[in-house]
C-alpha cells in the first residue's frame, strides 16, 4: 500500500509538471506573434484626399485635400486600416480597392514616406509646383510629379506603374485615363469635360 501512494504521488508530480509546461507554451507564442510590426513615420508622398478622417486608396480628387509633406506617423494597424496622425490629427488611412494586390504595410510604405517630397516639388518647374499645390495634372509631368500630385492609380484597375495609360478617378463616377507618351511623361488626359475640369492643368 504504501509503494502504491509512493507511485501515485510521483505520477501527480509527473502531471503537474507537464501541465504547467503545456500552459506555457501558448504564453510564449502569443507573445511573440504580438511583436510590433515596424510603423512607418515621416511624411505623406503625395496630396492625400479625405472624407472626415477616412483616406483611402482611391484618393478622389473631389474631396478636401491635406498637401504632400505634411508630417504623418503610423500609430498602430487594423484590419485593412492604419491609425495615423496627420499633422495635428487622427486620421485613418483605408486599403478599400487594392487588398488582394498588395498587403496594407505595403500600401502605408507608399503612403508615409521617410523623405519629404516638398524638397523634390521646389525643384520643379513652376508650371508642375503650381499642379501639384492644386492637385492637378499636366501635360509634361513625371509619372514621380503626377503621383505627388494626385496619388498612386489603383492597384485593382491598373496592373503596372509602367503601363502606357493609369485608369484615375476624381470621384466614383468620374474616371480619367492619363496617357503617357515614350519618356514617360504626361501626354494627354482622357476625360469627360466636368472631370477633366478637375483634374487637368491647362497652365
Amino acid at each position: 500500500m504504501h509503494s502504491f501512494l509512493k507511485q501515485l504521488g510521483a505520477s501527480i508530480a509527473l502531471l503537474g509538471i507537464f501541465l504547467i509546461g503545456g500552459c506555457e507554451t501558448p504564453a510564449t507564442t502569443s507573445k511573440t506573434a504580438d511583436v510590433d510590426k515596424a510603423l512607418p513615420s515621416g511624411y505623406t508622398c503625395c496630396n492625400f484626399h479625405h472624407e472626415g478622417d477616412w483616406i483611402n486608396d482611391a484618393n478622389y480628387a473631389t474631396l478636401p485635400m491635406i498637401p504632400a509633406g505634411t508630417p504623418a506617423n503610423v500609430k498602430k494597424y487594423g484590419r485593412y486600416r492604419a491609425y495615423v496622425t496627420i499633422g495635428d490629427k487622427n486620421m485613418r488611412l483605408g486599403l478599400d480597392y487594392g487588398r488582394e494586390k498588395e498587403t496594407l504595410e505595403e500600401w502605408v510604405s507608399k503612403m508615409i514616406v521617410a523623405s519629404d517630397p516638398n524638397a523634390k516639388i521646389a525643384g520643379y518647374p513652376a508650371k508642375i509646383q503650381s499642379a501639384i499645390r492644386s492637385g492637378k495634372v499636366t501635360k509634361g509631368m513625371t509619372k514621380e510629379q503626377v503621383i505627388i500630385s494626385v496619388g498612386y492609380p489603383l492597384t485593382s484597375e491598373n496592373a503596372s506603374l509602367d503601363a502606357p495609360e493609369w485608369r484615375m478617378w476624381v470621384s466614383s463616377f468620374g474616371e480619367y485615363r492619363i496617357i503617357w507618351d515614350g519618356n514617360d511623361r504626361v501626354k494627354d488626359i482622357v476625360a469627360d469635360d466636368l472631370t477633366k475640369h478637375v483634374i487637368y492643368a491647362k497652365r
